[in-house]
């Protein structure tokens, strides 16, 4: 299966007697935090021994997918403490479908990640993807209304976040990380791309993605 691309692009273990920490009840009790170089968000134990890196844009469909599919799996062994994700958000579809939705939801996810959010409002965004794309992608309405399903996420601060764009150089610095990894392509890796331990996941293994017991198996290889 192929990605998402840009304008027209073909697509410790630890070893002491220590108790291992308990696993976290749930996706809103996942720390999380904006890496050094200021566009990298990080999910999950900063401890854990399996680093997943992986590029999305928030209209892309096929990311879409593997959030549905796949990511799950992710999530679990996150849960687990036994990976974190560092996210690095695109919005490159927004020049190849019209107007200005993935740069509305990218600064809105900015603005989840203030709060301790982003995990939450990124499963939120994209269980309403396709919905929100049938009538022409994110809006700051739209988004305003997502993030009514997140406890704890409106308030006057984020809304106006949301509302302002106060994360566009965020969205500008975010969408230039993601065409750097494009490698000799300047346009990006398309999304979504995945590294697992700074191995990207790409040829046959590329549809392991889409479904969660292959991308299972692959997680805990790496994890192992």
């Amino acid at each position: 299966m192929a990605g998402c691309a840009p304008r027209g692009q073909s697509m410790d273990e630890s070893g002491g007697g220590a108790p291992a920490p308990s696993a976290y009840a749930g996706v809103e009790e996942l720390p999380e935090q904006l890496a050094a170089d200021g566009t990298t968000v990080v999910v999950g134990d900063p401890a854990a021994a399996t680093t997943v890196r992986l590029y999305e844009d928030p209209r892309c469909p096929v990311v879409e997918e593997f959030e549905a599919t796949g990511a799950p799996a992710l999530r679990e062994m996150t849960l687990r403490r036994e990976a974190k994700t560092e996210y690095t958000l695109a919005s490159f579809r927004d020049d190849r479908v019209g107007g200005d939705g993935s740069k509305r939801a990218v600064n809105a996810l900015r603005a989840a990640l203030d709060v301790g959010r982003f995990a939450e409002y990124h499963a939120v965004i994209f269980e309403n993807m396709i919905v929100n794309e049938l009538v022409g992608g994110y809006t700051t309405a739209s988004l305003l209304k997502l993030a009514d399903q997140v406890e704890g996420l409106r308030s006057e601060t984020f809304d106006s976040a949301v509302t302002t764009m106060k994360y566009k150089d965020f969205v500008t610095a975010s969408q230039k990380t993601y065409e750097a990894a494009g490698g000799d392509d300047p346009r990006g890796p398309g999304t979504p791309a995945v590294a697992i331990n700074g191995t990207e996941v790409d040829g046959d293994r590329y549809d392991w993605l889409f479904e969660k017991e292959s991308f299972a198996a692959l997680l805990t290889s790496a994890h192992n």
